[in-house]
């Protein structure tokens, strides 16, 4: 039996500046939940990628002297290269200056275009560049400002080709009643329904100011709003608009996506626009749009246009990525704004990474080989078991369905809540057992029992932290003997208690999380 799709997505991030936290931490999200579901034996399908077109990088590119698209090769390796340094494991990368891309958007606009869901007329209203948006006068909560970014917007006369956004008010608010699941959190939900409720403008598709952009196929001198451009990205890198069998069988098998992941600020171009235009195209939209957060520093979201922007480089450089990955993801309720500072930072650090997890692996990995030569005790007869024994092996039995539960609905913070559950009943069963008790007092066939017991453990609870800290997972089975995690695709098999061999060769191996001691 083939294995089932399970279709992710990042927005697509715009190339105007490095990568910062905000967008590293949907990335590190989306990632997360793909490892998670290889691990379950899906057959996973993780895009993210580059949104590279627009009045604002042509403009961009004329400052630098350059041409746009030697701008955004420019930018490009940027975000790839923090992706690698952050261990993000994506299928496909797509950039919207592909020729995929390209001809995608040209065949949906086609299809529209012929279908009589798009017309010529004039468009005047308010425009901002920074954020690539269209604002009406009453949007305006301060007259010439940019109600999103603060920025100045600009009065703009064009004549643009126009989507019949309005013709979709009611079969929106149908969708919605039917796929309750397909804005969330429900919050988003609520928010949505009840923009749509009040009414929808038709949507300006095109832009004749300038050139850097995708060419409408039936207009000449028009390109593809950047916006309406970027959102095609989802289908267009399944191969949407090729005639390609492989292209065909790969857009069929992927879609809907399972979750275009989102931040809350773009919610209406994802959960109004998006499904609109693909209910126009006679295509399913995603079973789910989730919009997180925002990453919140000293009480203000954190952006570029606010400059208090920071890059993931520099608390990798000193945390280590797994940690960082871990501080972001536990730390933060995925959906809700979450406030991040440096010193929560150290305490997660400490607390959960260095005190539990590392020191429950580095004295257990050491007393392996003090006692047993660096080799796997055999497992315990259950029939000898104590309560002790019994409860942790309750612990990890409960574990997978938990854990489940926690990441079917996107809650990172409660699924590594479960499976540190696991990791401090085990350091608590070591110091109630007392191993160097037992093995003062030549007691080894208990000696024996609390390790096996207490290895199966570390081992259990590295799978289920591994879609987060895959590093540290994978190098806490390398050092229990196993093979690669990452080629796990049963978890619930996997976790089964006993897992471990007799003999299995067990290094201690380094500090997996010194603590950190200087001053924030």
């Amino acid at each position: 039996m083939s294995k089932a799709p399970f279709y992710v997505t990042t927005p697509i991030y715009y190339v105007n500046a490095e990568p910062h936290l905000g967008t590293a931490y949907t990335t590190v999200a989306a990632d997360a939940i793909a490892r998670y579901r290889r691990m379950t034996g899906h057959d996973v399908r993780f895009l993210t990628g580059l949104d590279e077109h627009g009045q604002k990088i042509a403009q961009a590119a004329e400052e630098h002297g350059v041409s746009p698209q030697e701008w955004v090769d420019s930018i490009a390796p940027k975000f790839t290269e923090a992706w690698r340094m952050l261990d993000i494991s994506y299928d496909d990368f797509i950039r919207t200056t592909e020729e995929r891309h390209k001809r995608g958007v040209q065949a949906f606009w086609q299809k529209l275009h012929d279908d009589g869901y798009l017309y010529q007329g004039h468009y005047e209203g308010w425009y901002c560049v920074p954020d690539e948006t269209y604002w009406t006068a009453d949007q305006l909560e301060e007259p010439g400002i940019c109600p999103q970014c603060g920025r100045e917007v600009k009065f703009i006369r064009e004549d643009n080709w126009f989507f019949k956004l309005s013709e979709f008010q009611q079969p929106l608010l149908d969708f919605y009643a039917a796929n309750p699941a397909f804005v969330q959190p429900e919050t988003r939900r609520n928010e949505v329904v009840s923009f749509v409720q009040g009414g929808l403008r038709d949507l300006s598709i095109s832009r004749t100011t300038f050139s850097w952009g995708v060419p409408i196929p039936f207009a000449e001198g028009h390109v593809t709003y950047v916006w309406i451009d970027a959102l095609l990205n989802y289908i267009t890198a399944l191969g949407y608009g090729s005639d390609d069998p492989a292209d065909i069988e790969r857009f069929e098998r992927y879609w809907p996506a399972d979750y275009n992941f989102v931040g809350k600020d773009i919610i209406r171009f994802h959960c109004v626009i998006w499904p609109a235009m693909l209910m126009a195209a006679g295509i399913e939209p995603p079973k789910s749009v989730f919009a997180h957060g925002f990453l919140l520093t000293k009480g203000e979201k954190m952006s570029k246009s606010k400059g208090n922007a920071q890059t993931p480089a520099s608390l990798v450089e000193r945390f280590g990525v797994d940690a960082y990955r871990y501080y972001f993801l536990r730390d933060v309720s995925f959906g809700h704004d979450g406030s991040i500072s440096m010193e929560s930072m150290v305490q997660r650090y400490n607390g959960d990474l260095a005190n539990d997890w590392g020191n429950l692996c580095s004295r257990l990995f050491n007393m392996t080989e003090k006692y047993f030569d660096g080799f796997a005790p055999a497992a315990p007869d259950l029939s000898r078991e104590t309560d002790e024994d019994a409860t942790m092996r309750a612990i990890a039995g409960k574990l997978p369905e938990t854990y489940e539960d926690h990441m079917s609905r996107l809650d990172y913070s409660a699924a590594l809540e479960s499976a540190w559950e696991l990791i401090k009943y085990a350091n608590r069963y070591i110091e109630n057992s007392a191993p160097w008790t037992l093995a003062k007092e030549g007691d080894t066939e208990r000696l024996a029992a609390v390790l096996y017991n207490a290895l199966e453990a570390v081992r259990i609870s590295a799978l289920f932290t591994a879609p987060v800290m895959p590093a540290t997972s994978a190098e806490v089975w390398r050092r229990l003997g196993l093979g690669d995690i990452t080629a796990v695709d049963d978890i619930l098999q996997a976790a089964e208690w006993g897992g471990l061999s007799e003999g299995s060769p067990v290094t201690k191996g380094e500090s997996l999380f010194p603590r950190i001691y200087d001053e924030v």
